[in-house]
């Protein structure tokens, strides 16, 4: 078995152990999915510093050229007579999102550790669950990676509808739909992309190298774009992201937000390198949408004094900065649209955690209940001042280098309009910093109004693991980037290959 092959079964093989547990024994049931995540994060470190020895920390990128440039390649006929395969392999950018997706659910079940309602089915749909994630980074066939992606999203109806809190039911209902909504566009999509392809396998290569026909592209390419943009929080798509947050136990909210919304953005990305002329086409719209979804997202959380709201609600403005980096179809842009995936992931991971960590202590998630909690939990207070530094784009922190590189690529060698609409997306730093600090202010600083806060206590060990992993990781990326930088760019050049290749084909 390879290593990716292992990373996405090991939490399925734990589920399946989990499953042969009585429920009484809950304590055991922790400890299967505990080792389970951290045996795949290691695993995980490991792929990351393989992959940056086989493509070394400096050097020439790879020469022009179609294909993705894979490692790691596991390829077993599966259905050959309709030219489906096993095929997994990951280039850069997939092996930044399992190395995120091992980090996030690492750290879900370390917050879920005082779970206590129906444990054996929570932790065994959150594992089915993160199998799926696993899944869609490392598949590089069209139908494999879209069995993953339901794989990951089936399971949220459940988590929240039981789990969850407030209206769970609608929520879980609505977030399904919609989502189930955008998979029908994409199954269409896949499908309409191998037959009118013309190519013998549901492989992304080989679709690519076969190439579209420029008439089709033209209307598919919003469709399945779309189609992944609903899952990424595209606006006036993504309705469906902050009811679902908000009701949604703290591990999987964490998984919502940190990996399973880039699941869309990943898949965005993958929609505009097979369909170029399409991209092309359709940039300016759907970067007019996603500038809306950065200050739309940015307004309403300035609205809001629900912790869960605010989060939620910054998660769609900082998706919508994914989104539009890669509308930009700009190198700079799409390595800061890929940075942005990574530290958002990582940011709202913290976020969602603290949050949940806050509400059991204090009972609510209101900020205009809150006031003074620094002095009774600096632990977690300060890991708070963090993230919303990082949401900020504080230099030092990894959502700085994702900021300025989308806004740079974005305005280099743009037209007048889209430099317009970079300025505004811009400038949603400034209420960015209002939602932000006046949370920030209100919960952690002056006076205690509630005499009973005081009473509350700082985070206990196995609850520190978690936010100190998330914010050493956030430095990490912010301080030393160019790991990152190197993996994403030595993952850009088949994609921008096909791009350049569609430019000259249109001017001729």
């Amino acid at each position: 078995m390879g290593l990716l092959s292992l990373i996405v079964s090991i939490p399925f093989i734990a589920l399946l152990v989990i499953l042969s547990i009585p429920a009484k024994y809950s304590d055991r049931i922790k400890w299967i999915a505990l080792i389970a995540t951290f045996i795949d994060l290691c695993l995980s470190v490991l792929l990351v510093i393989g992959y940056l020895g086989k493509i070394g920390f400096s050097g020439a990128l790879p020469s022009p050229g179609v294909a993705l440039n894979l490692e790691y390649v596991e390829k077993i006929a599966w259905l050959e007579p309709l030219g489906i395969e096993y095929f997994m392999g990951v280039d850069g950018i997939s092996v930044l999102m399992i190395f995120l997706t091992a980090v996030v659910i690492f750290c879900g079940v370390c917050a879920s550790w005082n779970h206590a309602h129906r444990t054996k089915e929570f932790f065994a749909f959150l594992l089915l669950l993160v199998t799926g994630v696993f899944g869609v980074f490392a598949a590089n066939d069209l139908f494999l990676f879209f069995l993953f992606y339901e794989l990951s999203v089936l399971p949220m109806y459940l988590l929240i509808g039981i789990w969850g809190t407030g209206p769970k039911e609608y929520s879980a209902m609505k977030l399904t739909l919609m989502l189930m909504g955008g998979s029908a566009l994409i199954i269409v999509g896949i499908l309409v992309l191998y037959f009118q392809s013309g190519a013998s396998t549901f492989s992304f290569s080989e679709i690519a190298q076969a190439g579209i026909p420029e008439s089709t592209q033209y209307w598919l390419f919003p469709v399945m774009f779309i189609g992944f943009g609903t899952l990424g929080g595209l606006w006036p798509f993504h309705t469906w992201s902050p009811d679902g947050h908000s009701s949604a136990p703290t591990a999987v909210s964490m998984l919502h937000a940190g990996v399973l919304m880039k699941l869309g953005g990943y898949g965005c990305l993958k929609t505009i390198y097979l369909m170029p002329h399409g991209a092309m086409m359709w940039a300016t719209f759907f970067m007019v949408l996603t500038t809306v979804n950065i200050f739309y997202g940015a307004l309403v959380a300035i609205q809001k004094t629900d912790l869960k709201y605010i989060t939620a609600y910054s998660s769609v403005s900082h998706c919508g900065l994914v989104l539009f980096g890669l509308c930009a179809l700009n190198w700079t842009a799409f390595q800061g649209a890929m940075v942005q995936m990574f530290a958002h992931g990582l940011m709202t991971a913290l976020f969602f955690a603290l949050v949940g960590m806050i509400y059991k202590r204090t009972h609510t998630r209101l900020i205009s209940e809150m006031s003074g909690l620094l002095k009774v939990m600096p632990f977690l207070g300060v890991s708070y001042m963090i993230g919303g530094l990082a949401g900020l784009g504080l230099p030092g922190l990894a959502g700085f280098i994702a900021e300025i590189q989308v806004f740079v690529g974005a305005f280099s060698d743009a037209s007048i309009s889209h430099r317009i609409m970079v300025i505004l997306a811009a400038a949603s730093v400034v209420t960015t910093a209002v939602y932000i600090l006046r949370a920030l202010t209100r919960m952690l600083y002056g006076p205690m109004q509630n005499p009973e806060h005081e009473k509350i206590k700082d985070a206990t060990f196995v609850e520190k693991v978690p936010l100190a992993l998330l914010v050493f990781l956030l430095a990490l990326a912010g301080i030393f980037p160019g790991w990152m930088i190197r993996m994403i760019a030595y993952s850009l050049t088949p994609i921008f290959s096909n791009l350049e290749h569609a430019s000259l084909l249109t001017q001729m």
